[in-house]
């Protein structure tokens, strides 16, 4: 009797157990197929580095959708992993790591996204010798990837002043001329120091480069790194102001070498292999020239009509200077999401977000939950399927699925991407083209891999 009681006590737990399990798969299939909806409001994929899923290796664990900082770029479908928003990846490589089996490797994006990129070759070279190209403009993301490309680039440039012997001495001529003073510069800046190469980094804005212009308090996530003339640096979540506060106490404890406010109109190289890098401000020489300049460029602007009033601005910086106003933000990724809500969060703000399509389809996941927030409870008025079609000094003119809308205005944020260098990289001659960078990339990544590989047997007969 006491067996069978027992028995039945077991056989109902593990009933129940079974309910739970197959609950949470229909929950996370559920989930998936909403995701993979969504991914279908857009054509575009991945835009840089991004996991390749070899679905035969594959166990359907989920590890890696749960890692995933941008939210539901990873999906389980068929009880494999698959890519449904992969424009969202800007290359953490957290799934890769998490896989348990090793069925994900990083990957760049496909030929076709490289078309107007800079070919590059393995050492972040150009077509033209020692004018280097790191960061973003490269084509990939992360400030972990910046950071480790200024790094290692300043090591090559090294060996090859080094090498140069006498020939390296010559008046009012630097070994390398860094433009660009963001993460890829800022590192490979440090490690110029570390080296003991004579350097100058010029920017056109101010120390921190495209960070430096995000919203207050914006997140930065980042990767555990090695930071010249620092260490290791560990945390994985820090504030715009966290970061710029770090750069600055790492960099006062140096002679940083920064010529700020000053545009970068001309790189020229010389027949004696010198190049002359030509700012609004002055001339300067050297043997080198790394551009870590991001790939951002100048705001796009709409062209409509009154765009050029001072009230129409393209950044936000400083959303607390704004308040009692009636605001217009047009856009529908990120930074404008952001921007919308950090104006919306000020006192007296009437905040409308204008965005040309039905819905949103490419915000990191913290940003769609919290702009939803947003307009549930009225701080943010979100205007679908609407472009502005004129901005008047007291209005601004709303063409909402064709029929026109006037609403009082006081101060418009445009955030519409902006325009990549690609004509100054064309100017001083550097080649652009097709690159097969998902070949590239997985032969790197295989070398690599192997190279791990071949450590830890030679590791083990060690120790045996």
């Amino acid at each position: 009797m006491d067996n069978t009681f027992a028995f039945v006590i077991a056989a109902v737990v593990l009933l129940l157990f079974v309910l739970l399990e197959f609950k949470k798969h229909k929950n996370i299939e559920a989930k998936s197929r909403e995701a993979a909806e969504k991914g279908k409001l857009r054509s575009d994929g991945p835009q840089s580095q991004h996991p390749h899923i070899d679905v035969t290796n594959c166990i359907g664990c989920a590890a890696c959708t749960h890692v995933c900082p941008e939210g539901d770029v990873l999906a389980m479908l068929g009880g494999k992993a698959v890519i449904v928003n992969g424009y969202k990846c800007i290359g953490h490589s957290l799934c890769a790591e998490a896989c348990p089996v090793g069925a994900i490797t990083m990957v760049m994006a496909s030929p076709s996204m490289g078309a107007n990129m800079p070919s590059l070759t393995p050492a972040y070279e150009t077509t033209i010798k020692n004018m280097f190209i790191v960061g973003e403009l490269g084509g990939l993301a992360l400030i972990k990837n910046a950071i480790n490309q200024g790094r290692d680039c300043i090591d090559n440039v090294a060996n090859r002043v080094n090498a140069m012997g006498a020939r390296r001495s010559v008046p009012n001529v630097v070994d390398v001329l860094i433009v660009g003073a963001g993460p890829a510069g800022i590192s490979a800046s440090l490690r110029a120091i570390e080296k003991k190469l004579t350097y100058l980094t010029v920017d056109e804005g101010e120390m921190g480069g495209t960070v430096a212009k995000y919203p207050r308090q914006k997140l930065v996530m980042t990767s555990p790194v090695e930071f010249p003339m620092y260490g290791k640096f560990k945390k994985m979540e820090l504030s715009k102001e966290e970061l710029l506060a770090f750069w600055s106490k790492v960099l006062q404890r140096v002679d940083f070498k920064f010529r700020q406010g000053e545009k970068v109109e001309d790189v020229k190289k010389g027949e004696d292999g010198l190049f002359t890098l030509v700012t609004a401000k002055g001339q300067y020489r050297s043997h080198a020239v790394i551009l870590a300049i991001g790939k951002g460029g100048s705001p796009r602007k709409l062209g409509v009509k009154g765009e050029e009033l001072p009230k129409v601005m393209y950044r936000l910086i400083e959303a607390d200077h704004y308040i009692n106003k009636k605001i217009l933000v047009v856009g529908g990724g990120d930074s404008a999401i952001e921007a919308a809500m950090g104006l919306a969060h000020q006192v007296g703000n009437d905040v409308t977000l204008s965005y040309r399509k039905e819905a949103f389809s490419r915000l990191k996941e913290r940003n769609a939950q919290r702009i939803q927030e947003c307009t549930r409870k009225g701080k943010v008025k979100v205007v679908f399927n609407s472009v502005p079609a004129e901005f008047k000094q007291n209005s601004v003119v709303l063409d909402v699925k064709g029929k026109l809308q006037e609403i009082p205005n006081d101060a418009v944020w445009i955030f519409a991407g902006g325009e990549p260098p690609t004509a100054f990289l064309q100017k001083i001659g550097v080649g652009l083209g097709s690159r097969d960078m998902t070949l590239e990339a997985g032969k790197e990544a295989r070398e690599a891999r192997d190279a791990r590989a071949a450590s830890s047997f030679k590791n083990q007969l060690v120790e045996a």
